[in-house]
């Protein structure tokens, strides 16, 4: 009888697949594919009794472990990129990446959050690849250097350890034996409201503006304030008296002021380009227009 094989990813180490440990333990024999590489196929002997490609087969149930082509698990290269940020920050990697600190990567933190937003703005993917790759960057290092706080250090699992906690503790109707969504499918809106409660309950907030990033720009903080206070049942009319400023009042009429603003932003700008553009192709100096020639080629 031909051996039944399990698929294993080397760049995991001597980890199995969930849906195959049961089969694994319950063979007579494990045996170890010739490629797979010396460290895994040492460690899976010393922890599963596996053995060799050479030894005899025995009578029952034999498995033999295979290694499987690359990039099979999603999230393997993430184990690599730890791996990574880990040697850069240990004594012989980085000088630089070894002498920062939570404070000194803050700004490097927005600047590739506001990066990553553009590119997804513009739909540009190649962009949006490689500036979610440089957001990653920024929570691998933010934990490396946690793990390195005396006082109360944590890593990079204690932080996919308790945003696992939250995403199953948000979905009870996903995840949950009790809370099931029957019926009618809960439209986006009616799932926002569902978070909040559920954050409330968890966080057991003080109030309803505890947990706004304070630091986000201006507009967004008044509009998520305002969301916020709405969602607690204050009146509209005292959110709009709350002040007399005529900006205040403007984007407490939107439900996405950072996002409209942008948007004004982009256009402004296309046409600002646009007229600069038309300029050129005129064979006139956009740098040397007045108010005159900027009507003229302006896009309409």
């Amino acid at each position: 009888m031909r051996p039944q094989t399990v698929t294993v990813d080397p760049r995991l180490g001597a980890v199995l697949p969930a849906a195959a440990v049961r089969a694994v333990a319950a063979a007579d024999q494990v045996r170890l594919h010739p490629d797979l590489p010396a460290d895994v196929a040492d460690a899976f002997a010393r922890d599963l009794g596996a053995v060799g490609p050479d030894a005899p087969l025995v009578d029952g149930t034999v498995v033999e472990l295979v290694p499987g082509p690359a990039g099979a698990p999603p999230g393997a290269e993430l184990l690599e990129a730890v791996r990574v940020m880990d040697r850069l920050r240990s004594p012989g990697g980085c000088p630089w990446d070894a002498a920062q600190t939570p404070a000194s990567l803050l700004r490097y933190l927005v600047e590739e959050t506001y990066e990553l937003y553009d590119a997804v703005a513009d739909d540009d993917r190649v962009a949006v690849r490689e500036e979610l790759g440089d957001v990653l960057l920024q929570v691998l290092f933010h934990a490396r250097i946690a793990q390195e706080d005396r006082a109360d250090p944590f890593g990079i699992d204690e932080v996919a350890a308790e945003l696992v906690g939250k995403l199953v503790g948000r979905h009870p109707h996903v995840f949950g034996e009790g809370e099931k969504i029957t019926g009618a499918v809960m439209t986006p809106g009616e799932q926002q409201v569902r978070w909040e409660e559920l954050k409330a309950v968890e966080k057991r907030r003080a109030s309803a503006l505890e947990g706004v990033a304070r630091a986000q720009p201006a507009a967004a903080l008044v509009a998520k304030y305002l969301s916020r206070a709405r969602r607690a049942g204050i009146p509209d009319d005292l959110l709009a008296g709350a002040s007399g400023d005529a900006l205040y009042a403007a984007v407490a009429d939107h439900a996405d002021p950072e996002g409209d603003l942008r948007a004004a932003a982009s256009e402004l700008a296309r046409r600002v380009h646009g007229a600069e553009g038309a300029a050129r192709a005129a064979g006139e100096d956009p740098t040397a227009l007045d108010e005159q020639g900027w009507r003229r080629f302006w896009p309409a």
